[in-house]
């Protein structure tokens, strides 16, 4: 079984790099489901019903969020009926929407997808290891299966939540920091690993942000409102290869492919 996950998807030029590379992608390496994480797809911050459709029409299966979850208001009535939409798992007891998902591929194997958040530099949550163990062993009474996504900044706290689930699920892969990084490995108990997938969005940015307005930011230390960049985009995945039955990991591969 092969799915592929696509690094933080950043506004227009994000999702034009996966309307036009993600077809090809998919079908030159034979791939059975295709998961993205969404949170920066509207205009950077957040996600909007229409801006999700048109990226499950695309062809992602499921979509992850994070911090920038909530940034259109509109989302959370929205995420209450769409259940492949997922927030952080890890949220408080009572938050809108779901952490994780249980889908087919065409051949009809399960894959579980799993979000969750670190508290590292990040809002603080719920403990992602405690509620990650609790999410892991229920959906391992359904599949072996298993893909977390482990939204977080500290790369010393994917890499701790990769080792801590090594061989409880199928691949740990990080977002949120939008720099692919080049650690993609098969840890000693067969969970595949890479410390964050990267960003599809634009590529003379900085991570993805217009990069005048980021260098004004850091020269003044003044608020700036900042905007998606243009022109030339990117689209960052990872792509795991795994035995459905075990859940375990046989190969991974990182992707950053110009539009």
């Amino acid at each position: 079984m092969k799915v592929l996950f696509i690094g933080d998807i950043m506004g227009e030029p994000g999702r034009r790099a996966i309307a036009r590379r993600l077809p090809k992608l998919v079908a030159d390496h034979k791939i059975d489901l295709v998961f993205g994480n969404g949170e920066n797809a509207a205009g950077g911050f957040g996600i909007t019903p229409e801006l999700a459709q048109e990226l499950f029409e695309q062809g992602l299966a499921v979509i992850t969020l994070g911090n920038h979850a909530w940034d259109k208001k509109e989302i959370a009535d929205y995420i209450r009926y769409e259940p492949r939409l997922l927030r952080p798992a890890n949220y408080p007891e009572g938050v809108p929407g779901r952490g994780s998902l249980i889908v087919e591929t065409p051949a009809g194997e399960r894959v579980a997808v799993l979000q969750l958040m670190g508290r590292a530099f990040m809002p603080t949550l719920d403990c992602p290891f405690q509620v990650g163990r609790r999410e892991v062993d229920r959906l391992k009474a359904e599949t072996r299966a298993i893909i977390v996504d482990m939204h977080a900044e500290a790369s010393s706290e994917k890499m701790a939540m990769g080792h801590y689930l090594d061989g409880d699920v199928s691949a740990v892969v990080g977002t949120h920091t939008h720099v692919q990084t080049a650690d993609e490995q098969i840890l000693p108990n067969g969970t595949a690993y890479l410390t964050d997938i990267g960003m599809t969005g634009p590529i003379h940015s900085v991570i993805g942000i217009k990069k005048e307005l980021a260098i004004e930011k850091f020269l003044t230390g003044m608020p700036r409102r900042f905007e998606v960049a243009t022109g030339p985009a990117v689209l960052s995945a990872v792509l795991i290869e795994l035995d459905g039955q075990l859940g375990k990991a046989i190969h991974i591969q990182r992707f950053r492919i110009p539009d």
